[in-house]
């Protein structure tokens, strides 16, 4: 059997009847945590153009973006939201040999959803099996290793949930990875050096073609196969042979992979979440900031790599460089006890004192904190201080990580700050109820009925 005939079965064998009461909360937790970071970049640029391009194609049926105020086509739809659910890099993560936001596949099933008139147990179902085949195929090979971005499973993962909503059979799901795998393999470019735009853009355009694949399929089209094993494959040309254990809700494993993912806690990078828990617990012993003398990180490979290792992380001039910045983070959140969306606004990287701060920072790569990853994230700070002190903070799992996971009233306080300003105190809680409620839903336009139409 090819891998992409098994991914086709076991995403048809699927359904919400199967799911625990854990898997299914923490998809309406996802939901929650996504539409929060939909929210706070309602107003940016890229989304603001991805609005106009969708608002130029009408769709009948069709599927309706965030902020928009027509029904487009379900895959441009799936590239809008896709884009606000990315854009403040604050949507949740799984860490692994390839390293992932797994709720970027949201964007595609509520697009899908509302296309094909789905139910809110087609929604959860539909999110657990993107999870599952995004998180298995990052646990299977790292394809960054080899000059590829991570997103390239995305079109995949998005193909096969599109697939599911949109009723397509064992064969036509296979012609959908089929479709979706060929022409979708993204450079790793996309995060290195200065980031730009597209960096929050990257995986909504895997979503984009990823139900276009699965609409492709739908009406007959087929792919290039086998996908994964061919003589010019995926496996030679992309990420390398490898296997896929048994998926969560196959032959007794009902372990999803959701669970393992985490819930970003501040808006930057994950790997730097707990180098920002360290220097906001440091910063209680430091009274005052220029008596800084240097900074040690001690860090492990995956952390230096991408975000440690560019000369323009130590004087970014974009707010997708910044956030990926593991010098910038750990100096902004030293200095201001917090690290928020304002902390990557133009003012902030233009603060020469803050610089300062940000080029007496030193990067070590440490081998003991490499082999504790990806289990956990551990960074180690040493701060040396004007009067001969040294400071030392550790931290491995950050608030939020899938060991020490955020409440649900943490996710909801996350939801209410970035939706003030967009949403009124009795919108939210109708979004809220809405999605402690997903599997009530007898369709999924509720949601974007609650959104008010985003100013360009």
């Amino acid at each position: 059997m090819t891998l992409a005939r098994r991914l086709a079965e076991y995403a048809l064998s699927i359904n919400f009847d199967q799911l625990d009461q854990a898997t299914v909360h923490e998809v309406q937790r996802r939901m929650i945590d996504s539409l929060a970071c939909a929210l706070g970049a309602y107003n940016a640029g890229a989304p603001n153009v991805a609005r106009r391009i969708a608002s130029r194609v009408r769709g009948e049926p069709g599927a309706s973006c965030l902020g928009g105020n027509q029904q487009t086509s379900p895959d441009l739809a799936a590239f809008v939201n896709g884009i606000l659910f990315r854009y403040l890099d604050y949507n949740d993560t799984y860490l692994s040999l390839e390293p992932a936001h797994p709720s970027d596949n949201i964007a595609a099933v509520l697009a899908t959803a509302q296309y094909a008139a789905c139910s809110g147990r087609d929604v959860v179902a539909a999110t657990v099996v993107a999870y599952e085949i995004q998180c298995r195929m990052c646990d299977a090979a790292s394809i960054r290793a080899r000059g590829w971005d991570h997103v390239t499973y995305g079109s995949i993962s998005t193909a096969v949930a599109a697939a599911k909503l949109l009723g397509l059979s064992v064969d036509q799901t296979e012609q959908a990875i089929n479709l979706a795998g060929t022409p979708n393999v993204t450079l790793r470019q996309t995060r290195a050096g200065e980031l730009s735009e597209w960096k929050g853009c990257a995986f909504a355009n895997a979503s984009r073609n990823g139900v276009f694949a699965a609409l492709l399929a739908s009406d007959g089209l087929s792919g290039p196969a086998p996908i994964f094993e061919g003589e010019m494959g995926f496996f030679i040309q992309v990420s390398g042979e490898f296997d896929l254990p048994t998926l969560g809700g196959a032959a007794g494993n009902d372990d999803f992979m959701i669970k393992q993912t985490s819930i970003k806690y501040w808006p930057a990078e994950y790997h730097s979440q707990s180098a920002i828990h360290a220097a906001l617990k440091l910063r209680a012993e430091i009274s005052d900031v220029a008596q800084v003398e240097a900074i040690d990180i001690y860090s492990f490979d995956a952390a230096v790599d991408i975000i440690g290792k560019d000369p323009e992380k130590w004087r970014p001039r974009t707010r997708e460089t910044a956030d990926h910045s593991l010098p910038y983070c750990t100096a902004v959140a030293l200095v201001d006890g917090d690290v928020t969306l304002e902390s990557f606004s133009d003012a902030r990287l233009r603060d020469e004192s803050l610089l300062e701060l940000v080029a007496k920072i030193k990067i070590h790569r440490d081998a003991e904190l490499t082999a504790r990853y990806p289990r956990g994230i551990p960074n180690r700070i040493e701060v040396t201080l004007a009067d001969g002190r040294r400071l030392t903070e550790e931290n491995e799992f950050p608030r939020g990580h899938d060991q020490n996971p955020m409440t649900d009233d943490e996710v909801t306080a996350k939801f209410r700050r970035l939706a003030t300003g967009r949403l009124d105190e009795a919108a939210q809680d109708r979004v809220l109820d809405l999605c402690w409620k997903l599997e009530e839903l007898p369709d999924v336009g509720a949601f974007f009925e609650l959104f008010p139409a985003a100013q360009d």
